[in-house]
């Protein structure tokens, strides 16, 4: 029978909790087969076995499991009867075909009652695999590791171990509110907290009619990616381009950016309460634009109570951009669009704007008044993943 053996890591540190984190992943795991030839997923002896149907596609299933997080690495495997014919037969299936420079086998006994012990399995399974190949025998860097895990009624054997995700199951770790551009940070940004176990909700501030929808589109392709790591998602659109105009009008230009940036926290915040999370994501990352200085961002997140999490916040723009193009998002990141943040951006931002200065600013406008017409205009949009029919994320759209 085909099968896939999954294996969590973090997960294995969680004492007695660690019921609690796995059950999550399993249902997790179902999640994202959802509509695959799946018999069934289950736990056994430290691991999860996901047994397989003839239809099932191993690579719809490697793909949808390397977005689950929570998974440590996993594999196909056969799973067969437990006795030493049946793995023997196994592995010569396995390798036919094959031509590798060199080879090794490693047995993981996780029941104790197989009368072999796992060194005795893995020098019998070599000689074997060596009288029907001449492979060379490489303990320390082989070309083909051969994997066998005898449990307690059946032993699996597999000959590639995929990485996963890591981290811990979505929903383990609370909601949180993440605020969505265009471009390359916060997308990944959000995915660092989904990595962890919290599950994502999503605003994103455009400025149509005053610019073109296409920064919305761009929101809406990120977040599509982004659910296949979380399997559901919300995405707040809130109009914000009429406030630019009203802070344009009232503010000095160079604390304009700074006070764009308090209302998008503020706006978040009411928004984030009114899902139930329990903080605000941000892409920032220290130094990487003017607005990103120390003081700058302390003189933002000063307009809000609940936590402003900046997951990005010690690294540069290479290692954010490796992790883009390593969850997918980066080739949605890098297409031109019309960002609100680029609309009646000043000349001459401040790098050092204090709190107090700010507040003295922002006097001169009507703060409570522009977060409610904004959030009178939030669209809603719901994201899923997969979709049965076709597509890959279903959208409903409504006023909030």
């Amino acid at each position: 029978m085909s099968a896939v053996v999954v294996h969590y890591a973090e997960l294995a540190l969680k004492g007695r909790n660690r019921p609690w984190f796995v059950h999550a992943l399993v249902r997790a795991i179902r999640g994202a087969l959802r509509g695959l030839d799946v018999r069934t997923v289950h736990t056994l002896l430290g691991r999860i076995i996901v047994e397989l149907g003839a239809a099932a596609s191993w690579e719809e299933v490697r793909d949808r499991l390397a977005t689950v997080p929570g998974i440590g690495n996993f594999a196909h495997a056969d799973q067969v009867p437990l006795d030493v014919e049946s793995i023997t037969e196994a592995v010569r299936a396995g390798i036919r075909g094959r031509t590798v420079p060199s080879f090794r086998v490693t047995v993981r006994r996780a029941d104790k009652r197989f009368p072999m012990s796992s060194p005795e399995l893995e020098r019998l399974l070599g000689r074997r695999v060596q009288e029907w190949t001449s492979w060379p025998v490489d303990l320390s860097h082989p070309a083909l590791v051969i994997r066998v895990e005898t449990l307690a009624e059946t032993a699996l054997v597999s000959f590639e171990k995929l990485k996963g995700v890591g981290g811990l199951p979505v929903g383990t770790g609370g909601r949180v509110m993440a605020l969505l551009s265009g471009g390359i940070d916060s997308p990944v940004a959000a995915w660092r907290l989904i990595r962890r176990g919290c599950r994502a909700d999503f605003v994103h501030f455009h400025s149509y009619p005053i610019l073109s929808r296409t920064s919305q589109e761009k929101a809406r392709a990120l977040v599509e990616r982004l659910t296949r790591y979380q399997l559901r998602s919300r995405l707040h659109l809130v109009p914000f381009g009429a406030l630019q105009q009203q802070v344009v009008l009232a503010v000095p230009p160079p604390v304009r950016t700074v006070v764009y940036r308090r209302l998008m926290l503020r706006i978040a915040e009411r928004l984030a309460l009114q899902a139930g999370a329990q903080a605000l994501v941000t892409g920032d990352a220290v130094g990487q634009v003017a607005s990103q200085t120390l003081e700058n961002l302390a003189a933002v997140g000063s307009v809000v109570s609940m936590p402003v999490l900046r997951p990005l916040v010690g690294m540069d723009k290479e290692e954010i951009t490796a992790d883009a193009q390593r969850i997918g998002t980066y080739e949605i990141s890098i297409v031109e669009d019309e960002d609100c943040c680029t609309l009646f951006t000043p000349r001459f931002p401040a790098t050092r704007a204090s709190a107090e200065r700010v507040d003295v600013a922002e006097r001169t406008l009507d703060v409570a008044d522009l977060v409610e017409r904004a959030l009178a205009g939030v669209v809603l949009e719901k994201f899923s993943f997969p979709m049965l029919q076709s597509g890959s994320f279903v959208r409903k759209e409504g006023q909030e």
